[in-house]
């Protein structure tokens, strides 16, 4: 393991970090509020720490896949733990384990929140709260080797253990050039939603705030009703449209950009979401009308939106869907785990890895049946090796298992069974809102602090996919070794 490039380039991203926190400090200033103190002793605290450890003398610049995953999975902890400084200093959010809890909540694009009043917290606090979210969303170090001096081709180490899906790809050669791409997209999608937002009706503030949300995908908004509290049907409208981009491939995104649209048709996993998107929005609608809402306009305008909040692990909401029928309640769960597209800005499982499952499956009972016969499992045209359908299947197990033990140790707190069932979904699968007491209109504050703890590894996990969290367990990843 390079132990000095591994804290040299999490000096870096500390760097990256305190950089990220001066619109924060900006806003604060503009609004006059009490928090840019807070902003500005940790800024200082992160560079100073940042600038000590970017300067260590290295030798061997090579990244090996173990480092990557170091690098991966320590410097999501480290960045959490020095993000929640604001909230504490400021006095917004006193507790360390709600604070921690906060940022964690924020940079891994869950959106489940502790606070119980919003709009009652500083300007600046609520825009580092959000900023959390778009830092989270395509990867803090995906933008740290967009800019960072000297990424080299081992540094795709970092982008495989950090990106969501099975198998992520460069656009270009050069990995710093991708990354460079990837958040150019981003960037540009987020600008243009914010625009969208203003003409829609939203003060420009609260219209960055919730472009911010929807591009992470992370949900945080700064009313106590999220997005249903403005009420506007062309605001949800454009909500929901921009989240279902932001729930789709950004190498696809790219390909569209240089004029191969046909090639976001020719995407089986685009169109398992498209198709499950549809479907779902159906279903629902026609659960809903006559018995929550009178009119099939009505219950398509707010089913559209939530199915959309939910498979793409946004968490805005514009209606209680605690309130639904079961039918209703139980396809929105079924969403809550598998997620939207790899390579985007979505938590879950991922649509490809459900694709790959069923045509895994698909292969088995035809092995049954014909057992002297090849057959070759194939995703958008291509064949698909044995190692990679082997890592899906080592997933689920792993997925399985964690959500399992987080179950039992949530258990403890005494909630009821919806109420822990759910909250173990949404935030390994970050989502945001459950059911129970963690709905739209509830949240996580009367967890215990263990608990809360708990949840934010739980998140940190789901976020990171399992495996760079896992491999901070295992003994043998501490170990010297030259590969």
């Amino acid at each position: 393991m390079n132990t000095r490039m591994i804290l040299k380039t999490l000096g870096f991203l500390l760097i990256i970090e305190a950089a990220s926190m001066l619109p924060s400090l900006l806003v604060s200033l503009i609004y006059k509020g009490n928090d840019f103190a807070a902003f500005l002793i940790t800024i200082v605290i992160l560079l100073l720490t940042g600038v000590i450890l970017y300067r260590m003398k290295v030798k061997n610049t090579n990244l090996y896949s173990r480092d990557g995953f170091a690098i991966v999975s320590i410097g999501w902890i480290m960045i959490s733990l020095f993000g929640a400084l604001p909230f504490i200093l400021s006095g917004a959010i006193p507790s360390f384990f709600d604070a921690f809890f906060e940022c964690v909540s924020g940079l891994t694009t869950t959106g489940s929140s502790i606070l119980q009043d919003v709009e009652g917290l500083p300007k600046g606090i609520l825009f580092w709260r959000s900023s959390t979210i778009w830092l989270g969303g395509m990867g803090v170090l995906v933008l740290t080797l967009a800019i960072l001096p000297k990424a080299g081709a081992t540094s795709f180490q970092i982008m495989k253990a950090e990106s969501p899906g099975p198998n992520p790809d460069k656009l270009v050669p050069k990995i710093a050039q991708t990354a460079q791409i990837l958040y150019s997209i981003y960037l540009g999608l987020t600008i243009v939603l914010t625009v969208l937002l203003i003409i829609a009706g939203m003060p420009v503030y609260d219209a960055l705030i919730h472009a911010i949300g929807t591009a992470g995908t992370g949900g945080f908004s700064i009313k106590n009703l999220s997005v249903g509290s403005y009420n506007n049907i062309f605001i949800e409208v454009i909500i929901t449209v921009f989240m279902f981009i932001f729930g789709i491939n950004f190498a696809l995104h790219y390909h569209v950009l240089k004029g191969n649209v046909k090639s976001i048709f020719k995407d089986e996993e685009f169109c398992f979401y498209t198709g499950t998107v549809i479907i779902a929005i159906i279903l629902i609608s026609v659960n809903l009308t006559g018995s929550v809402f009178n009119s099939v306009g009505e219950s398509l305008r707010h089913a559209s939106f939530q199915v959309t909040s939910v498979i793409t692990t946004t968490g805005y909401s514009t209606y209680d869907f605690n309130q639904w029928p079961t039918f209703s309640k139980t396809i929105l769960v079924i969403l809550m785990f598998m997620g939207a597209c790899a390579g985007s800005t979505s938590g879950g499982m991922k649509c490809i890895r459900i694709v790959v499952l069923l045509k895994t499956v698909k292969r088995e009972l035809k092995r049954i049946l014909h057992p002297r016969a090849v057959n070759t499992v194939k995703l958008s045209g291509r064949n698909l090796d044995d190692s990679l359908m082997s890592g899906v299947t080592s997933y689920f197990f792993a997925y399985f298992v964690v959500f399992v033990i987080s179950i039992l140790l949530i258990s403890l707190d005494g909630k009821d069974l919806t109420t822990t069932f759910t909250s173990v979904t949404t935030t390994i699968n970050n989502v945001g809102p459950g059911l129970g007491l963690v709905g739209p209109s509830g949240n996580f504050a009367d967890y215990s602090d263990f608990n809360k703890f708990l949840f934010s590894f739980i998140m940190l996990f789901g976020r990171l996919e399992i495996f760079p969290m896992l491999l901070l367990f295992t003994p043998s990843f501490w170990r010297r070794a030259n590969i």
